[in-house]
């Protein structure tokens, strides 16, 4: 069973091992139901440690790809089985068309909307990260590296500093599994800018877009700006409900948040995964899988994307450094399958320009020198404590009016409780805590009401304060 399983790569052993027994589960050579290794045999057959056997098996269990059975060992799980009873795509589907398409005009003038001048910068404001917690000298020391090298002075090229693209390719490869080559990574101005390029050159007049409800409303703004008309698909068990888009007809885009559910926190399993992209692939739909919050899990590795299941999946993958690095760099990027890199080029060519230079070099070098990782560690750490000690808060002093919704990932926790929740939360921000009301992520009427609060960027002592104010509330 396990003479086809070679660890030969440049990857750590138990990454390779990982992907090599998932893909194999996923393809059905390994069918449902049936039986693996033991961790020792599997350990002695491939010359790695058991703990590295054990840890990967952990993990496929994390994600629903094997459980154990009690004095009998570890098995594929039969939920595999019931994904895979609609018609399979085969192990390297046919790639979408990618002929030529025209572009659409350009997009309208924005309006700013109401709120526009906020403070986005309160303790508390979703999607801030911990500002003080960055590493500002080291990265200081690579500024002032970069800064000197006249090739940074002038023009790159559109789709990014190739540097900085190679060192994506490398990083998701390894930490989120996607399948892809640097020459698909387009750099844009943040994941807002990606998801607006997504719109201008897969969307035509009246092609209808799917949107988790509740969802990112960034993602709604930008891929219905030219009047798409936007359909909610709603949420089952806090993820998108796979099953219920058979009955929702067809659409052009749908966006989702698999890995960590924006903003109620749920991750789709392994077989719903399957199931929607094989939706999607019958369906002629694109998926806009947007990674959000996937670095920061706090006990059990993220799922891998959707993207890297099958080669040719029909998913542009979406992905941004304001989280894990700075909000104020201003550099996100967008993964896309190989037949629409030009059209993404020339459309931000229209509509934006080249990405500034020297922050993506910057990054690069952050990146290469192991100094990403370092701080994404370290954030984990700092996030988790944090996750834990505003959970601890919330359950002890406001049980009975607030709900917490809690995941163990992210940066933020939905406090789900009736109330107005636009009026709470601009009480809150008179007071000096961000916050955005949890109807506002719903689209049409059908909304519940709560807050949604990013805790990454607030101090324990302004948690503390937080939590305390809300005990206080009118009501």
């Amino acid at each position: 069973m396990t003479d086809d399983i070679h660890l030969e790569g440049s990857a750590s052993l138990q990454q390779q091992l990982y992907q090599q027994l998932s893909q194999r589960i996923v393809e059905q050579r390994y069918p449902p139901g049936r039986r693996l290794p033991s961790s020792r045999q599997l350990a002695q057959d491939l010359g790695v440690s058991r703990n590295t056997v054990n840890a990967v098996y952990e993990q496929l269990k994390a994600e629903g790809f094997v459980r154990s059975r009690s004095g009998q060992g570890v098995f594929v799980h039969e939920d595999i089985e019931r994904a895979l009873q609609r018609p399979v795509p085969p192990a390297r589907p046919r790639p979408l068309a990618t002929a030529p398409m025209t572009l659409p005009p350009l997009p309208r003038k924005p309006v700013a909307g109401a709120g526009a001048g906020d403070d986005a910068n309160l303790p508390f404001q979703p999607g801030l990260p911990d500002l003080d917690a960055f590493p500002i000298r080291s990265w200081n020391r690579i500024l002032h590296h970069q800064e000197s090298r006249r090739s940074l002075r002038g023009y790159d090229s559109i789709e990014g500093y190739a540097p900085l693209r190679q060192a994506i390719a490398d990083y998701v490869r390894s930490a989120r599994g996607v399948r892809c080559q640097a020459e698909q990574v387009i750099i844009a101005q943040g994941a807002q800018q990606a998801l607006a390029l997504i719109g201008d050159v897969l969307l035509q007049p009246g092609d209808r877009v799917f949107s988790e409800s509740p969802g990112y409303r960034g993602a709604r703004y930008a891929l219905t700006r030219h009047g798409n008309p936007i359909v909610p698909v709603p949420l089952k068990q806090q993820v998108l409900d796979v099953d219920g888009l058979a009955e929702l007809g067809p659409a052009r885009l749908l966006f989702c948040t698999p890995t960590h559910q924006y903003p109620m926190g749920g991750v789709l399993n392994v077989a719903q995964r399957m199931a929607l992209l094989q939706w999607a692939q019958c369906n002629q739909t694109w998926i806009v899988e947007d990674d959000y919050d996937s670095e920061f899990h706090f006990h059990n590795k993220p799922f891998a994307a959707i993207q890297g299941l099958f080669d040719n999946a029909p998913v542009l993958y979406v992905g941004s450094f304001s989280k894990t690095l700075l909000p104020a760099l201003r550099v996100g990027y967008l993964i896309a399958p190989e037949g629409l890199v030009e059209h993404f080029a020339q459309a931000k060519r229209v509509s934006g320009g080249e990405s500034p230079l020297l922050a993506q070099a910057t990054i690069a070098e952050f990146m290469v020198s192991g100094q990403f990782s370092r701080h994404l560690r370290r954030m984990r750490q700092l996030y988790r404590d944090k996750w834990h000690h505003f959970q601890d808060r919330v359950s002890t002093e406001l049980a009975g009016q607030f709900t917490p919704v809690a995941e163990s990932a992210g940066m933020h926790l939905v406090l789900e409780g009736e109330c107005d929740d636009l009026a709470l939360s601009q009480w809150l921000r008179s007071r000096g805590f961000g916050s955005t009301p949890l109807s506002a992520h719903f689209i049409g009427h059908d909304a519940r009401t709560g807050l949604v609060m990013g805790f990454a960027s607030a101090s324990e002592r302004q948690i503390d304060d937080c939590v305390r104010t809300l005990s206080e509330r009118p009501v």
